[in-house]
């Protein structure tokens, strides 16, 4: 996996003050010193501050800690997860799903399970948005023999716990904290999921034996303030343009590291802007249903120049069908207890729909599906992370991955909006 970080050098006389190159040079000075910074205080923080108590979304409570240790040491616990670990088709595999309660980890798992695939949950189900929609994703899972166990990524003992029940072939790496806008009110959650979270989940991965193949979630964010359209693996990645987008990208790094160290085979997927049903309270497709269905105003965003806001979005079914063929693809891990015996697996997809669409035309989509006007509120991009466009090149999942989005935006609103108006009503139960 290469990167593009750095600009080639040029030919001449070398002077301060006038060349191009040695400002570029500084700008790629900055920018790695900046996001390996990011990275050592993660690890500061992963081994320091990983404590349930250091994170605003997990419980503080030294009783409740200690009553779920126990309950991990209960037999039934083991029973519970054995029984959805396993395998019932003839080359299935087991899979460990972390963020098994969010809305992609829901959708994977679900069509692992169908497939005959063993499957375990984790999921620490966290405030970021309504709990109760993880919950009723969970009663959903738990209906087609999905079992999710409550527990945080940091939770090392939780982990190894759960590798000594089941050997698990693969793992599918879904938690995270997510959000671009939200890393300005709550930075540290970033660092805790996405950076020591990480790094949690790996060092018990490269000690298990045998070691699982590992396929997790990174970000379209990746690309930043990246002009060069549409994104392809092999662009710069070295201008998050959000702290969100730079916690994933120390996360490749990462899986670079603990690849070339422990001989760890690592995919990491870059989804695009996924929507579908039981999706995220926080998307703009999400809440400009909720709120136009109560009558409120919603914000439609510009560029400079009046400049159209675009997103590639990916519907949930397609993202589903490439986190599946990842798995399926992944070679073996190569190490065995935390030793490297050979060269391992790396590598990098996009998973996009390859269209990208003006959210100005969602906005008059959804109006059709609703039945009802928007009040558009039209603003300009604030500086909070966003950008102002993303466009997914695909051609490289498609070769290996044999990936092929086939939902277009308006036939996933289509089914997105019949779930939302069977799971709310037409606005009198409350979307938070």
């Amino acid at each position: 996996m290469k990167h593009i970080d750095c600009a080639p050098s040029t030919p001449g006389k070398f002077k301060i003050e006038k060349s191009p190159y040695n400002r570029l040079r500084l700008h790629s000075y900055l920018a790695k010193l900046t996001f390996w910074s990011l990275v050592f205080l993660g690890l500061i923080y992963l081994f320091f501050y990983r404590s349930p108590s250091s994170s605003p979304h997990t419980t503080s409570d030294p009783s409740r800690r200690s009553l779920r240790s126990s309950f991990y040491r209960d037999a039934n616990f083991e029973k519970r997860v054995r029984a959805s670990a396993k395998i019932r088709s003839r080359n299935g595999i087991s899979v460990l799903v972390t963020g098994a309660a969010g809305f992609v980890g829901t959708h994977v798992s679900a069509a692992l399970k169908r497939r005959g695939d063993g499957v375990v949950g984790l999921d620490n189900f966290n405030h970021y948005y309504d709990p109760s929609l993880k919950k009723a994703r969970q009663a959903l899972l738990e209906r087609t023999g999905v079992y999710i166990v409550e527990g945080d990524i940091n939770d090392a003992s939780l982990l190894k716990k759960l590798f000594e029940i089941v050997p698990f072939t693969h793992v599918m790496h879904l938690a995270a904290q997510a959000g671009v806008r939200y890393a300005m009110e709550n930075p540290s959650s970033y660092v805790h999921s996405n950076i020591a979270g990480l790094v949690s989940l790996l060092e018990v991965c490269k000690e298990a034996n045998p070691q699982p193949s590992i396929v997790w979630a990174s970000s379209s964010s990746v690309y930043g303030l990246n002009t060069k359209v549409p994104f392809s693996e092999r662009d710069r990645t070295d201008q998050p343009a959000s702290l969100y987008a730079a916690t994933k990208k120390a996360g490749e790094e990462i899986a670079h590291t603990y690849n070339h160290i422990y001989g760890l085979s690592l995919t990491g997927l870059r989804f695009f802007t996924v929507y579908g049903p039981w999706g995220r309270p926080d998307m703009a497709y999400f809440f400009f249903t909720r709120d136009m269905l109560k009558g409120k105003s919603i914000p439609i965003f510009e560029g400079a120049n009046h400049g159209t806001v675009a997103r590639d979005f990916t519907y949930i079914d397609d993202i589903v069908k490439g986190c599946l063929a990842a798995l399926d693809t992944a070679e073996k891990s190569t190490g065995s207890g935390g030793k490297k015996k050979g060269p391992a697996q790396l590598r990098v997809y996009n998973l996009g729909n390859t269209s990208p669409v003006p959210v100005s035309d969602l906005v008059s989509i959804l109006e059709r599906l609703l039945k009802v006007k928007a009040k558009r509120l039209v603003m300009k991009l604030p500086r909070n992370g966003d950008v102002q466009f993303t466009h997914a090149n695909i051609s490289l999942a498609q070769r290996e991955l044999g990936y092929k989005p086939t939902t277009d935006l308006q036939t996933g609103l289509k089914k997105f909006a019949r779930w939302y108006l069977s799971y709310y009503g037409s606005g009198k139960k409350s979307a938070q």
